[in-house]
């Protein structure tokens, strides 16, 4: 069972990536949507500082684990026990309920007079291009124009897409209606005399979410140990924020349809982490067809939106040094796929389980972050 919580920060957010910054005259760039690894971080040390009776110091250096339910959901850092971030997005009370935003994914193309999906298609024999995939994501339109980029889908818009039927512009929010960027001016200390350095002046970016938006984290494997309530230390400098139970309306699937029409859309929910690059882990190459098979299901990829590769990283506290950096697929990238043979309910635990039961070796410390959640999409129709 998924325990959904609301985050709301109290001040400005300071959401780093992994771009270093420190000399004079550095901006440090802000990301948003952070990985999903701030909210597993953030909610693992809560829970470690509620119970009390942890040494943190053992515990980071998986000496020992909490006993009991908190023992068996945290595990230790080099082992995770269930505790697994299955959702991590933003979120905004409406009329006391929390409804969900997801960033534009890679085949919506927003347009001045409206919104299209990029849909597959076969390029003329007279095109070539050194594409794996038989079809390419293509937009059909009268004129060329420049798209618009970085809109949120809201609840109506997500349960569109999930159903793939048409969306309208008010489907979708704009960046400034859930946050907006907020420059600082820093100066760097020197940490022996904690006075300032002469001309190590640098600026940086801070996240100042809207009034009544936060961040919606959905969590598997911790029945029972979650926060009640209070605070957490989020992003860098440990700014603070609201943390709660929240029962999100979250659209679902079209199960039934997809298993009519036997086709689908999987979309990355978060980074995708794998070995083959861009492709989806379960792959198989069969006679110049990628034939992507789970545990009670096969189907064929037949063309993808990949966004441009994006390295992760992050600062690993129980070993004070930073994580390793890994190559991406960026949230938002959409696999198209038909053929479907056997059961939707294979489907169905993937986005469940995230695509971690489709690898041989899977990184249990990145799963437990979040890393690989997905979510299955029908088809549009033309």
């Amino acid at each position: 069972m998924t325990d959904y919580l609301f985050i709301e920060p109290l001040d400005v957010l300071y959401l780093r990536g992994n771009r270093l910054f420190g000399e004079a005259g550095d901006h440090g760039e802000g990301l948003m949507p952070p990985w999903p690894s701030l909210a597993a971080g953030a909610i693992r040390s809560r829970m470690l500082a509620d119970d009390g009776d942890v040494d943190l110091a053992a515990f980071a250096g998986n000496k020992v684990t909490p006993d009991g339910p908190l023992g068996k959901c945290l595990g230790t850092p080099a082992q995770p026990g269930s505790f697994r971030i299955c959702m991590f997005t933003l979120g905004r009370k409406d009329d006391g309920k929390v409804n969900p935003f997801l960033p534009q994914s890679a085949d919506i193309v927003v347009r001045q007079d409206g919104v299209d999906y990029l849909r597959p298609g076969q390029l003329h024999a007279s095109l070539a291009i050194g594409a794996d995939l038989p079809l390419l994501p293509v937009l059909r339109q009268e004129k060329p124009e420049k798209p618009f980029a970085g809109r949120w889908l809201n609840r109506a818009g997500l349960t569109a897409y999930l159903r793939g039927e048409p969306l309208a512009e008010n489907h979708l929010v704009g960046l400034d209606t859930l946050w907006k960027d907020d420059h600082r001016l820093g100066i760097a200390m020197d940490p022996c005399s904690r006075t300032a350095e002469e001309g190590r002046i640098y600026t940086t970016e801070t996240v100042a979410l809207k009034k009544e938006v936060g961040f919606l984290a959905g969590v598997d494997g911790a029945a029972g140990c979650l926060p009640k309530g209070g605070l957490l230390r989020f992003g860098g400098d440990g700014r603070g924020a609201v943390v709660s139970h929240c029962r999100p309306d979250f659209p679902e699937t079209p199960w039934q349809r997809i298993a009519d029409e036997k086709r689908f859309r999987v979309v990355l929910l978060s980074p995708g982490l794998f070995p083959d690059g861009w492709r989806l882990p379960g792959l198989r190459d069969e006679n110049g067809t990628y034939v992507w098979r789970g545990d009670t299901f096969t189907a064929r990829l037949v063309a993808a939106s990949v966004n441009r590769v994006e390295v992760v990283s992050g600062w690993d506290l129980a070993r004070h040094a930073p994580k390793p950096a890994m190559r991406v697929a960026p949230s938002g990238s959409v696999y198209w796929l038909d053929g479907l043979e056997g059961e939707v309910a294979g489907l169905q635990r993937l986005v469940q389980n995230g695509l971690w039961p489709l690898l041989e070796k899977p990184d249990l410390a990145r799963r437990s972050e979040g890393f690989n959640n997905i979510l299955i999409a029908a088809w549009p129709r033309n």
